[in-house]
This record gives C-alpha cells, sequence and structure tokens, in this order.
C-alpha cells in the first residue's frame, strides 16, 4: 500500500531527513520508497515563516508507470520546426510513440549560440538567426529557466519528469516554484538534443523554414540552409510548427502559405530592477538571509489598464534580446544559485487592438517591431534606454544612479521612458507602481532602475488549429506552444509539444 500525507510542516533550519521519520513511524519501519511530491515555503507570517510538504511513502511498493502505445505502421517522416521546449518535448513524445522525427532549428546548437549570444552581450554583432530569441533551447535557455505554470493538464508532471531525466535537479520534482536556471538549462537541452539522435531522430541547425504547402496526403515544405543559403525542398507526412514567439519573417511567410491566424493582444513595458536583499527584506523580514532568494508577482488594477509582473528574476540580470537589427528589447535572466545582486522582473501594462492603429492581422506585430526601434534610436549600438522609478514618476530625466545599478550588458542611456514607450503605458505605470509598492515595500523605490523595452511578452499572432490539432487550413500541419499561441512559459510549451505529439499518434495509428 502507498501512503499520502499533505501539510507537514519543517521549520527553516529542520531537516527533511524527519519526512523519512515521520513516514517510519507511520509503517512501524523504515519505507523502502520514499518521495517527496510537493515543497513550498509559507511566509505570509514573518513570524512563523515555514516548509509546507506533501510527501509518497510505502513499505514494499513503489507506482507503476503505464506503459506508451507505440505506433506499428508504415515509417512516418515528421518534421518538427523549432527546438525550443514545444519542439524538443514534442520530438521526444513522438520518440516515445515510435517515430524518429527529424527537427530543423534556425540558430545554432547551444553551444555554439552561447558563445555567439555572449559576444553580442560583450558588444559584438548581433547574428540575426542565432541570438536570445533564436537557437537550441529557445528563447527559455537564456532565462532563468522556471518550469512553474498556471496551467493545469495531465502532462505538467511529465514535463517535470523528462526535465529531470536530462539533467535538471531533482528538486524540480517537487518544489512549488521549480526553476532549473540559465547555466544548467543549456547541459539539459544539450542532454535531450543527444537523446533524440540516439534514439534515430535527427537534429539540423541554421536550417530556415521558407515556405509549407500541403497536398491533404502529406506536407511539401521549403528549406535554407544559412551556412551555405543553399535551398532545398523536403516531403513530409507531418509537420509541427513550434516556432517561438519571435520569428516574425516566418509568421509572414506561413499566412502567404494560406496559414490561418487571428491577431492576439499582448502587453509591453520595461524591466525593472532591485536590490535583491530587498526584495528578501520586504518578504520575509530579518530572515532573508537564511532563505532561497525571495521573488514576487504583483498585479495592479488602479489604472485603467492591468500593470503585472512577469518572469521575475530573484538575483539575475537583465539581458540583450533583439533578434532583429536596430531594435532593443530586453528579457530576464538567472542563473540555478541565483546569487545576482539585483533582482529584475518584466513589469508590463496590457495592450488591445485599438492600440495597434490598425486592424491589420500583423499591426500588433508591427507595433512590437516600431517600439524596439524608438528605443534603440533613443540610444544606439544595442544600448538601453533607463530610468530610475523616482524620476519616471518625477518625469525627470535620471542624471545618476543610487543604490541599484543596472545589469543590462550592452551599456545604457538615461532617457525619458515617456518618449519611447506609448502615453497610455507611462501614465499606467505612473500610477501602479507605488499601488504595488504597497504591497512590496521596495517595489516603488525611488533607486529602482527601469530598463526599456520589454515586448516580446506573447505571441502577437494565433496559428489556429482544430480539434485533431491540425491547421484550420493546411493538412497535417500542426501549430504548437508559445510562438503559435497555444502556450506561455517553459512548461506549458512543452506540455504542448506533448500534447501534439500524441495527436499526431492517434490520427496515424487510425489509419493502420
Amino acid at each position: 500500500m502507498i501512503y499520502k500525507i499533505d501539510n507537514l510542516h519543517l521549520g527553516i533550519s529542520e531537516s527533511e531527513t524527519e519526512l523519512i521519520k515521520i513516514a517510519t513511524k507511520k509503517l512501524g519501519r523504515k519505507p523502502s520508497y520514499f518521495r517527496i511530491l510537493k515543497k513550498s515555503l509559507d511566509a505570509r507570517k514573518k513570524a512563523d515563516i515555514h516548509y509546507v510538504y506533501s510527501i509518497e511513502f510505502s513499505g514494499d511498493e513503489s507506482p507503476t508507470k503505464p506503459i506508451l502505445e507505440k505506433y506499428v505502421g508504415r515509417d512516418k517522416k515528421i518534421i518538427v520546426v523549432g527546438c525550443g521546449p514545444a519542439g524538443l518535448f514534442c520530438a521526444l513524445r513522438l520518440i516515445d510513440r515510435g517515430f524518429k522525427p527529424i527537427i530543423i532549428e534556425r540558430g545554432e546548437c547551444v553551444e555554439e549560440r552561447a558563445v555567439t549570444v555572449t559576444s553580442f552581450f560583450n558588444g559584438g554583432v548581433l547574428n540575426l538567426n542565432s541570438n536570445v530569441q533564436y537557437g537550441e533551447g529557445g528563447a527559455g535557455t537564456f532565462s532563468d529557466g522556471k518550469l512553474n505554470t498556471q496551467t493545469h493538464n495531465g502532462y505538467n508532471a511529465e514535463v517535470l519528469e523528462k526535465f529531470a531525466m536530462h539533467g535538471a535537479p531533482e528538486e524540480v520534482l517537487y518544489l512549488n516554484k521549480p526553476h532549473i536556471g540559465s547555466d544548467c538549462l543549456r547541459t539539459v537541452v544539450k542532454n535531450m538534443r543527444e537523446f533524440i539522435i540516439k534514439s534515430g531522430g535527427e537534429v539540423r541547425f541554421s536550417t530556415l523554414l521558407e515556405k509549407v504547402s500541403s497536398d491533404g496526403r502529406g506536407v511539401t515544405i521549403t528549406l535554407r540552409n544559412l551556412k551555405t543559403m543553399a535551398q532545398s525542398t523536403e516531403r513530409a507526412d507531418a509537420v509541427v510548427l513550434a516556432i517561438g514567439h519571435s520569428a516574425r519573417d516566418t509568421f509572414r511567410s506561413l499566412h502567404n502559405d494560406g496559414m490561418l491566424m487571428e491577431r492576439r493582444d499582448f502587453a509591453i513595458g520595461v524591466r525593472i530592477e532591485h536590490l535583491q536583499r530587498e526584495v528578501g527584506r520586504s518578504q520575509y523580514g530579518n530572515l532573508h538571509d537564511k532563505l532561497p532568494p525571495a521573488d514576487y508577482k504583483l498585479v495592479s488594477h488602479a489604472g485603467k489598464r492591468t500593470v503585472f509582473t512577469f518572469c521575475m528574476c530573484p538575483g539575475g540580470y537583465v539581458i540583450p534580446s533583439a533578434s532583429e537589427a536596430g531594435g532593443i528589447v530586453t528579457n530576464g535572466m538567472s542563473n540555478y544559485s541565483r546569487d545576482g545582486v539585483n533582482a529584475n522582473s518584466a513589469l508590463l501594462v496590457q495592450l488591445n487592438g485599438e492600440d495597434y492603429g490598425s486592424d491589420d492581422l500583423f499591426a500588433g506585430m508591427d507595433f512590437q517591431r516600431k517600439i524596439e526601434r524608438i528605443a534603440y534610436d533613443a540610444c544606439g549600438n544595442y544600448s538601453a534606454p533607463v530610468q530610475l522609478v523616482g524620476d519616471f514618476l518625477k518625469n525627470k530625466v535620471s542624471a545618476k544612479y543610487g543604490s541599484v545599478k543596472p545589469t543590462y550588458a550592452r551599456g545604457c542611456k538615461f532617457a525619458p521612458l515617456s518618449e519611447i514607450l506609448p502615453k497610455a503605458v507611462t501614465e499606467t505605470l505612473k500610477v501602479a507602481l507605488p499601488d504595488m509598492g504597497k504591497r512590496l515595500k521596495c517595489f516603488a523605490n525611488p533607486d529602482a532602475v527601469m530598463t526599456g523595452v520589454e515586448t516580446r511578452f506573447t505571441s502577437p499572432v494565433r496559428l489556429l488549429r482544430c480539434e485533431s490539432g491540425e491547421s484550420c487550413t493546411l493538412n497535417n500541419v500542426y501549430p504548437c506552444g508559445e510562438g503559435s499561441g497555444y502556450s506561455g512559459g517553459i512548461t506549458s510549451s512543452a506540455a504542448d509539444g506533448m500534447r501534439i505529439a500524441d495527436k499526431i499518434y492517434l490520427k496515424f495509428s487510425a489509419e493502420v
């Protein structure tokens, strides 16, 4: 018999061996099987901060995992476009289902990509096809590697298991807010690629999708090798589009190929940085130095628009994330240890179709680009515009930094954010910052640094798909993940990739 106990409390200085003692007392002997199911930190009362656990254990057995059915028909050629979380996990699931997928990715493998990105951070040339947005692992590779998600489906636990299987810390299986860190995530991604190849799959880098057509029996795609610039055509039984939220050129080409899409609303804003110790003190009080780096999640409805924080990176860095020439894009990154001096988060204002100035399908995408180019023109050479919170609230251009120093690697330039972001965004932020400061004491600190611009919150379009998972207009083409408009973040994107793999399995199995 397998036992489960929830809501077990341990003090911050107590050892987790106490949990095994609880299981031993219940069984009358030491468990042969023991697992932590969930661990979270309860800091609602600063005088009583503690960890809360759920555990599972047994004296003589462990849970058995269901075995997935595999495809047994004629070999099928399945091409997955994109090597981010959706594409990688789609490929891993297809292997579980008995297929041997081919992944194509416009960027470089993670080892080469890391070198290219570091060169850009240090003042080098922007590689338009391999950068923070494009390349093996997707945009999430240069992030905090957060694996928590607000979506609830049967794939989430399997996503975490696969991460752990390929080298992520085992704690991702049970932490309430699991993260891998950008440094560890690169190794995990490499391990996944090597497993895919070892299992009979294939991964091709520096390969760009240029055209897709479907005749109902299969899919023909046109590819370009970005190293030789040679063009080629391939035939596949199915094509998965896990293209990421920044693939603007691919969105346009797919639209020209007949892919049915719709415009999506998104949010834009800045990255805001505070001293990590101040965030910890605000959240945990005097115990902050005895606890993991503190995070936060804030929402404000004080103005006419919703303002919220997103992708908060404890002990992290604001990073240059452009993927187009002449544009500024920011994002946040943390390593596994989260030991940086600053905390940062996206601070975003929700937009809607009326803000984009057009009813065109790509009006939102063009709006993003416009803001990114205004930011670039204000500073030049991929340096970023910054303003201190106190000066922003006073409509004053900053002249010097206070206690918080920016971490954006390409350098910063003091500039009025009100001349870069739309008026509706800056006016809403001016109302939201003091409101958020009421809930997180340090949030509206006058020395906090706002770095522009954060524009890639989510995909500006959705590639419409039917119940079968296929495009509504292109048979055997499967839109997938964040870029296609069906997820947000690493875990939900990975889960959507697995979901689409199962849809493909069901379709082809029905034909056998």
